[in-house]
């Protein structure tokens, strides 16, 4: 890498004071970066290396929004990760479970799971990669091709903005002390209650307020239509994240969730809930709001953690 760096500082040093360099194309392979410059994409961690119920090598993940969006991410479905020994010898693992649970997951932000099954009685999915009949010798690496989503989700178009990308890892680092769920602060990203948000034609949503309940949160949220024709404002039932890394709400396509209608010139107010472990901090709330045009859905990080 040293060799490298000295190569390409000659080079653009000869470009900048040789009388004979008109222009340079730098080696194949040698490319300038700016110090510090870091690419844009999904990335992950070793939580835990240890064994399966079943004696198989079990890995846990945490994975991060590196993206500089808002992202869904998930692994490639049938598509084996591959433990890699420190000799090359390679095994396919056919259990992987990592992905954001379909929703997306603002920049910044990393994960360790998140519920699935239905909104009353949800179960949680921890991210791992199970390798049957392996062992993790010193040196090994595990590789995960994925798929994202970034940016804002038009309903009609699900499938724009993806982008494929491979995790690679190392299973001799480990980190066992991440703090969720944000990892790599965005400025100007966190929403306060009581916001004002900007929502399809003009209209504007509001929570109001955020209490606790015996099973979770319950959120009170209330939409302002300025025109003169009733209309809907889709949210859907959005989901929270907290310092223990899980994402908490099942998804659900958006506009499935039951929703009032705003009248002309009016305001309407209704609730969403959502279930977390009682003794849960740290939470934010992951809000879709449809804007621009109908079944398109910016997104929001609404701080809160001090509930």
């Amino acid at each position: 890498m040293k060799a490298k760096n000295a190569l390409t500082l000659a080079l653009l040093a000869c470009a900048l004071f040789s009388f004979g360099c008109k222009y340079i194309v730098l080696p194949e392979g040698l490319e300038y970066k700016e110090e510090g410059a870091e690419s844009q994409t999904w990335n992950a961690v070793v939580t835990n290396v240890g064994k399966s119920e079943a004696g198989d090598l079990h890995i846990d993940l945490a994975i991060r929004n590196d993206t500089g969006d808002w992202s869904k991410m998930e692994a490639l479905a049938d598509n084996p990760a591959v433990l890699t020994a420190s000799d090359g010898k390679t095994t396919q693992c056919d259990t992987v479970l990592v992905g954001t649970g379909g929703h997306r997951l603002a920049p910044g932000f990393q994960t360790r799971g998140y519920t699935t099954g239905e909104m009353d009685t949800p179960t949680t999915q921890p991210l791992y990669v199970e390798c049957k009949g392996a062992e993790a010798t010193p040196g090994s690496t595990l590789a995960i091709n994925y798929i994202s989503f970034e940016g804002e989700l038009d309903d009609y178009s699900p499938e724009a903005n993806k982008t494929e990308g491979v995790l690679e890892l190392n299973l001799d680092d480990v980190l066992t002390d991440l703090i969720y769920p944000i990892a790599s602060p965005v400025e100007g990203l966190l929403q306060k209650p009581g916001t004002e948000i900007p929502a399809l034609s003009d209209n504007v949503v509001t929570l109001l307020d955020a209490k606790r309940t015996d099973s979770g949160f319950q959120f009170n949220w209330q939409n302002f239509n300025p025109t003169k024709f009733p209309l809907k404002t889709h949210i859907g039932i959005p989901p929270v994240i907290g310092a223990d890394g899980i994402i908490y709400g099942p998804y659900e396509i958006i506009d499935i969730a039951p929703i009032p209608i705003t009248p002309a010139n009016g305001k309407v107010e209704w609730t969403t809930d959502v279930i977390v472990p009682k003794d849960g901090t740290g939470f934010f709330i992951l809000l879709s709001v449809e804007s621009k045009k109908p079944r398109t859905y910016l997104n929001y990080a609404v701080d809160i953690s001090d509930k």
